[in-house]
């Protein structure tokens, strides 16, 4: 398959059948219709293009005067072949004209085809706009390519440079990062066995069960299949620290799909009993997946809204609790770029209410004495930092001991009145994430 074709074709799928970006071009891929030279270009092309779409549209709009009137293909195919001009070096211009023209004749005819030539060779004469004289919160909108509200949100909460500096990494390609299980193997042996078969890694300076992939694809490797080897981002490893699982305790991790981090404290625990709740049964039987790849004991995985746990289980039951709750995902706008096209304010407004059900009805499950831990992967303080105030208001207090279960580097960051950790994109380059941790006094 031509991968400009592939790519187009996943693009398509995910604006106009609401897929999402990481399923789509994972069942592409898993197809394996692309040859391996080409997959590099072909995932470059998609959360390029998707992660630039502001930007490419701002250049388009001038010379697309009608794009609704477009054959549905169109628009997906210039945005691409602009981006490929302005963001791809390696690719000359004259290559990326004639791919998108005989696209646009294959899938049209040759009417499109003199039509997207025309617009290409317009865009490429003109060269990259010139922003430098719009207000910042506009400039940094559409040069880094995020929505505008989000933006202003940003802005008022964060200043204007430490925004323009997320919205700038956020278009930069993710670092893959694994956990390594060590029920199976220590970290030292999996560098080892990773550089056997081609893939350099490093120790996560952020959790003791971390590698960063610095070269190769872990992907091909036979590690993950096994149960030795998870994909888990850094930030949310450290979940596993802040929770501080014992072997003897029963756990309930409430929200627990895809499983991440219901897997790494059930990995740490090595023993004791985890519940793990998801509200979709497909998810939960995600979950048993991943507990029979791990070969993990003493986990159950269960179907159910977290809002009716209490309907399930015993007041105060579990020695401790996971709550990551529902939530924006704008934290993890580097690795899905289509959530800041698919959500808007107005859709995200009722979350912190759904959160505030979730924590109402867990909290009654936790024992006297036991350890709450909340945490998001989102950096959005509604759903962050007044949501930890609501559990305080709760009759929880701060669990100071949060500092000493974390890894040096992040002590600092945990100050001494508010057990609580946040991670911007730009702070070591992980997705954004946010911990509280909490006690349930005797």
């Amino acid at each position: 398959m031509n991968v400009r074709q592939a790519a187009l074709d996943t693009l398509i799928k995910i604006e106009q059948g609401g897929a999402y970006s990481t399923i789509a071009v994972n069942d592409l891929l898993n197809q394996k219709k692309l040859a391996s030279k080409d997959v590099g270009l072909y995932t470059e092309l998609v959360y390029g293009t998707l992660g630039r779409k502001r930007t490419l549209d701002y250049i388009l709009e001038k010379r697309v005067q009608n794009p609704k009137k477009l054959d549905s293909f169109v628009l997906p195919l210039l945005r691409m072949s602009v981006y490929q001009l302005f963001y791809l070096d390696k690719v000359p211009d004259r290559a990326v004209l004639h791919e998108a023209v005989e696209i646009a004749k294959k899938r049209g005819h040759s009417g499109i085809g003199k039509f997207v030539n025309g617009v290409l060779r317009n865009v490429t004469r003109d060269g990259f706009p010139d922003l430098s004289g719009l207000p910042d919160a506009e400039r940094i909108a559409i040069e880094h390519s995020h929505p505008d509200w989000l933006v202003a949100d940003w802005i008022n909460t964060y200043g204007i440079e430490a925004t323009e500096a997320m919205c700038k990494l956020n278009n930069e390609p993710a670092p893959v990062t694994v956990r390594v299980n060590r029920k199976q193997i220590t970290v030292d042996e999996m560098i080892e066995r990773l550089a056997e078969s081609g893939v350099q890694a490093s120790r996560s300076e952020l959790s003791s069960d971390g590698l960063v992939i610095e070269s190769g694809n872990v992907h091909t490797t036979p590690f993950i299949d096994a149960g030795i080897l998870s994909i888990q981002d850094e930030s949310s490893m450290i979940v596993a620290d802040a929770l501080s699982a014992e072997k003897t305790e029963r756990v309930l991790d409430a929200c627990a799909a895809p499983g991440g981090k219901a897997m790494h404290t059930a990995e740490r625990m090595d023993g004791g009993t985890l519940v793990a709740l998801d509200l979709h049964p497909h998810k939960a039987k995600l979950i048993e997946r991943q507990v029979k790849r791990l070969q993990i004991d003493g986990v159950t995985a269960l179907a159910l809204d977290a809002r009716d746990a209490g309907d399930e289980f015993e007041r105060e039951s579990f020695d401790r609790i996971l709550l990551d709750v529902p939530c924006s995902g704008l934290g993890v706008i580097r690795r899905k770029p289509d959530i800041k096209w698919t959500k808007d304010k107005e859709s995200l407004s009722g979350l912190p209410i759904i959160q505030r059900e979730i924590i109402d009805a867990v909290l009654p499950l936790l024992k006297q004495g036991g350890t709450l831990v909340y945490s998001t992967c989102t950096i959005d303080p509604s759903e962050n930092e007044r949501q930890a105030d609501y559990i305080l208001s709760n009759g929880l207090t701060w669990d100071e001991t949060l500092r000493d279960r974390l890894p040096e580097v992040l002590r600092p960051m945990v100050s001494s009145d508010r057990a609580e950790l946040k991670l911007l994109p730009t702070t070591f380059g992980t997705d954004g994430f946010y911990i509280a941790a909490f006690k349930k006094e005797v």
